[in-house]
C-alpha cells in the first residue's frame, strides 16, 4: 500500500478536531530551556501509578512546566524519586508552590487527591480512572466548576495522532456510516499485581480498557445497552476479572471492546477500527500508531481502495501537558469538556457491572 503522508501541522488539527544528559552529581540533568514567559509550576500528588515515571520526565523536559516536586508517602517509591534527583515535597509545600497538581496515585486514592487538589485552588491532571464510582467524580467536576479550575483527565491516547486521524475520518463521513467498532488492549500482569487490579469490579476493564472506553464514547456517544462478560480465566486463585469483552449498543452501531491481563508481548497488538459503510480505519498497533485506511470510494484526503497513513513522531502524554498549559496560561476551556469526561465515567462504571 501507497503511504499517504499527513505532516505535523495536519495532525495536531485532526487532534484538535478530534477531542537527558547527567549532572556532575550523577543525576540526570535538568534539558535547557529557551527564554520566554515564566513555566506553569507543577507537582505531583503521588507517583506509584504506572503512568508516573513518563509523565514526570515529560514534565521535567517540558518548556512550559517547572516541576517544583512530588508528594509521595510510599517509602520506596521515594528512593526511586530520589534517585532520578526529582525534590520530594510535602503536601503543605506542593499546595502552597504549584498551580497545577497531577494526581498520579494509587487508583484508589484518586478521587480524594483529586478532591484535595481542587480544594486547594488547583488545576488537576487526574490519572485514569478518576473514580470507582459515577458519583464521586461527578463531584469531582462539580467542585473544579466551583473553583473555577480545570480537570484534566489521563486517558492516554486523546492525542494519539492515528486514533484522532481515524475519528477524524468517521466523523467527516470519510467511512459512511459507522456500524461497527472493535478495539483491544491487552497487557501480561504480574501476580503481584493482580490484587491491585481486582480491588474493583470491572477488573482490567475498568483499569486498563477505560482507555477504549474513552474512544468509544468520543466517537460515539452514550451507549443505550452495554454486556459485559468479566471473567477470571488466569492461574491464580482470585476474583480479578482478567478476561473481559463489552459489547456496547448504540442506535445504529456497535462496539466491541476486549481486555485482558493473560498476553505476552501484548502491545504490538493494541488495535482499534472502525468500520462503516464506505470502509474501514484501523489503528494498529496503537504505539506507536499506523493507520489503514480502506475504502470503497474515495472521500476527503483519502483515495479509494487500501493505503496507510504515515504518522508523525509521537510520545504519550507531551501534548497533553501542553494543552494543559496553555489552557491554564490562557484562561481557556481544555478541548474535552467536563461534559463528555463524565459521559466517559458513567460508560466505564456500566461496562464495569456483569450482565
Amino acid at each position: 500500500m501507497k503511504a499517504r503522508t499527513l505532516n505535523r501541522r495536519q495532525l495536531v488539527a485532526v487532534a484538535a478536531a478530534a477531542l537527558g544528559g547527567t549532572s556532575a552529581l550523577g543525576r540526570p540533568a535538568e534539558p535547557a530551556r529557551p527564554a520566554g514567559p515564566a513555566r506553569v509550576p507543577i507537582g505531583f500528588l503521588g507517583a506509584c501509578h504506572s503512568h508516573a515515571a513518563d509523565k514526570v520526565q515529560v514534565v521535567r523536559e517540558s518548556a512550559e512546566f517547572e516541576l517544583v516536586g512530588i508528594c509521595e508517602a510510599d517509602e520506596t517509591v521515594r528512593r526511586r524519586l530520589d534517585r532520578t534527583g526529582v525534590p520530594l515535597i510535602s503536601q503543605a509545600e506542593l499546595f502552597e508552590r504549584a498551580q497545577v497538581v497531577a494526581v498520579e496515585s494509587d487508583v484508589a486514592d484518586h478521587a480524594r487527591h483529586a478532591r484535595l487538589a481542587l480544594a486547594a485552588g488547583k488545576h488537576v491532571h487526574l490519572e485514569k480512572p478518576p473514580a470507582d464510582t459515577f458519583e464521586a467524580f461527578r463531584e469531582i467536576v462539580d467542585l473544579a466548576r466551583r473553583q473555577e479550575r480545570l480537570v484534566q483527565m489521563g486517558y492516554m491516547w486523546r492525542y494519539n495522532p492515528g486514533i484522532n486521524a481515524a475519528l477524524e475520518a468517521a466523523r467527516k463521513g470519510c467511512l459512511g456510516e459507522v456500524y461497527l467498532v472493535r478495539g483491544t488492549i491487552n497487557t501480561l500482569l504480574g501476580p503481584e499485581r493482580r490484587p491491585e487490579w481486582g480491588r474493583f469490579p470491572g477488573g482490567v476493564l475498568f483499569e486498563l480498557g477505560s482507555h477504549l472506553i474513552d474512544v468509544l464514547v468520543r466517537l460515539l456517544g452514550r451507549p443505550t445497552k452495554i454486556h459485559s462478560m468479566l471473567k477470571t480465566h488466569g492461574p491464580v486463585p482470585d476474583k480479578l476479572a482478567d478476561n473481559t469483552v463489552a459489547v456496547f449498543e448504540f442506535p445504529r452501531a456497535l462496539g466491541v471492546l476486549s481486555s485482558t491481563t493473560l498476553q505476552p508481548n501484548a502491545t504490538p497488538h493494541r488495535r482499534f477500527e472502525i468500520l462503516g459503510t464506505n470502509g474501514t480505519a484501523v489503528v494498529g498497533p496503537i504505539e506507536p500508531p499506523k493507520l489503514a485506511i480502506d475504502l470503497a470510494k474515495a472521500a476527503g484526503p483519502y483515495r479509494a481502495g487500501a493505503q496507510s497513513v504515515a504518522m508523525p513522531p509521537y510520545r504519550r502524554y507531551v501534548d497533553d501537558f501542553a494543552e494543559l498549559a496553555r489552557a491554564v496560561r490562557q484562561g481557556i476551556p481544555l478541548a474535552i469538556p467536563p461534559e463528555q469526561d463524565l459521559l466517559v465515567q458513567e460508560t466505564l462504571i456500566r461496562a464495569s457491572s456483569p450482565v
